[in-house]
């Protein structure tokens, strides 16, 4: 069963980073907040997954990457959900709508930037519990301990008030997201590999 869940959860994953970057592409608003929600509800049980299919002395790491992973689809399901509810069902004060509008570069753009952050801790642990078998294991490994670099940046974005000061933010934005689409897909990918080419150490006995 952790297996099948890793599999199918990183099948869900890769799908859904495509989508979110199509949706990015074509300017389709809502298509790409409905598929950040997905990111979000197949990255948990994928980190789940590396977590149980981890050897022992890496259980610890495995639990952490399980709770930065829970905390970040908090954060993404509660700006996303927004957006397509609230957001586009009501009608919102200029104030309201600034704070809660994530494309106003305001705090619920911010709390999406914590949301990645938290993501990218989680994605370093995960890399932690890769038993590396093979190169596509060991590429695995490296993309995603790598992307928990971005975890500063998106902790230091947001207090340096970098998107509300910048020229042409929402031009810069969409190419930092473009970029990471490129850069997860893989990440997924070879989840998908690495789960179908293994089991889970639970699974032996």
């Amino acid at each position: 069963m952790n297996r099948k869940i890793g599999i199918y959860s990183s099948i869900i994953n890769v799908c859904a980073v495509a989508g979110f970057a199509v949706c990015l592409l074509f300017g389709f608003t809502f298509g790409s907040y409905l598929a950040s929600m997905f990111i979000a509800y197949s990255f948990v049980p994928m980190v789940c997954a590396f977590a149980a299919k981890g050897k022992p002395e890496t259980k610890t790491a495995g639990n952490v990457s399980m709770m930065f992973a829970g905390m970040y689809a908090v954060f993404i399901l509660l700006v996303y959900f927004t957006q397509i509810t609230t957001l586009r069902n009501e009608n919102l004060t200029e104030q309201a709508a600034a704070l809660l509008d994530y494309s106003a570069f305001g705090w619920f753009f911010n709390l999406n930037l914590l949301g990645y952050g938290l993501m990218s801790l989680s994605t370093f642990f995960a890399g932690m519990t890769i038993d590396v078998k093979s190169k596509a294991d060991k590429a695995l490994k490296y993309l995603l301990m790598i992307h928990g670099v971005f975890a500063v940046t998106c902790f230091v974005m947001p207090i340096l008030g970098v998107f509300a000061d910048m020229q042409g933010a929402d031009l810069v934005g969409t190419a930092i997201l473009a970029f990471w689409c490129i850069y997860f897909i893989p990440v997924g990918a070879l989840s998908f590999k690495y789960f179908r080419e293994g089991e889970c150490p639970c699974q032996n006995k």
